[in-house]
């Protein structure tokens, strides 16, 4: 029979592979891996979040257009969560000149925008062409491919502004480029699933998996609020259960194993309480989370007449 695969202590190296290459003696690795980076970056969350549906959307889209992989888009929406929390510290940190203070804006979200708005949109798209150069597996976006896009999309730009504002977002992110997101998380904890439990399909399950993460991004917002309402028995949470509730809707396991038992439960329900189990023997989360956030994403998969997921 071969080793189980499970969560626990221990260093790991990160590689780069196709979705069904990994050998199985790195998958323990790469588990190892991926809950440490997550445990760590739980232990420092910034309070702001931009990664709102349009914003994502939008992203998703460029990467749809261009045909890179998919792990690109969600790449380049943490690389762009990043640059921005930096440059709000960078610009929280600024001293504001006398009599400038009536003017500030109202939000730092709003600080940062209006700081932005006249690269933003560039911002967004030398993520994305960030994300697409360290990507092992995707088409890399070269500047005149760049050019060419933003041209149609009514940002005519030259190749130097496309190099400036790629060192921009270089220089922001510290040239730290190599982060997770959470098709990565879903993709290793498929696998380890896979080695786990030979008799759950998950090259079937690997492309649904695809259409409900994305899903779940877009719809972030709503399903997490109904979580936090189910959780708190209360239509009005108040503002500390919100600030706790963010390390809920930043954990990238819980994220992981809840897009894979929705997508089980999906196809093969008859295997579902078995794949909850067996996800949380590998995580160390309990069924009941499992349970709880993939039944708020069922609802809303019902609920919603979302052109996000075709099947």
């Amino acid at each position: 029979m071969a080793k189980r695969l499970l969560c626990s202590p221990g260093r790991s190296n990160a590689v780069s592979l196709k979705f069904g290459q990994a050998p199985s003696e790195l998958l323990t690795d790469f588990l190892i891996n991926i809950n440490q980076i997550n445990k760590d970056n739980l232990e420092s969350l910034s309070k702001c979040s931009f990664k709102h549906k349009r914003l994502v959307e939008y992203i998703l889209l460029i990467t749809q257009e261009l045909r890179l992989d998919p792990q690109v888009g969600y790449h380049a929406v943490e690389l762009l969560q990043r640059f921005v929390v930096k440059h709000l510290a960078d610009l929280l940190t600024t001293p504001t000149p006398q009599g400038a203070a009536a003017d500030q804006p109202p939000s730092y979200e709003d600080a940062v925008f209006d700081k932005l708005k006249d690269k933003f949109p560039l911002v967004v798209f030398s993520c994305v062409q960030l994300a697409s150069k360290v990507s092992m597996h995707s088409n890399m976006i070269d500047n005149i491919t760049a050019a060419r896009f933003l041209h149609s999309v009514g940002h005519s730009v030259s190749k130097q502004t496309i190099i400036e504002s790629e060192l921009l977002v270089l220089k922001g992110l510290e040239f730290r480029l190599n982060v997770l997101n959470p098709l990565t998380y879903v993709e290793i904890l498929l696998e380890v699933l896979g080695h786990n439990e030979r008799s759950v399909p998950v090259k079937h399950l690997y492309h649904l998996c695809h259409h409900v993460l994305q899903f779940i991004v877009l719809e972030r917002t709503a399903i997490y609020d109904t979580l936090l309402m189910t959780t708190t028995r209360g239509v009005s949470p108040s503002g500390e259960q919100r600030e706790k509730f963010v390390t809920v809707t930043e954990d990238c396991m819980l994220l992981g194993v809840a897009v894979i038992s929705v997508a089980t439960f999906i196809l093969y329900v008859r295997k579902w309480e078995q794949v909850v189990e067996e996800l949380s023997n590998i995580t160390g989360i309990s069924s009941k989370s499992i349970s709880d956030l993939a039944h708020v994403i069922l609802v809303h998969i019902v609920s919603t007449s979302s052109p996000s997921i075709q099947t």
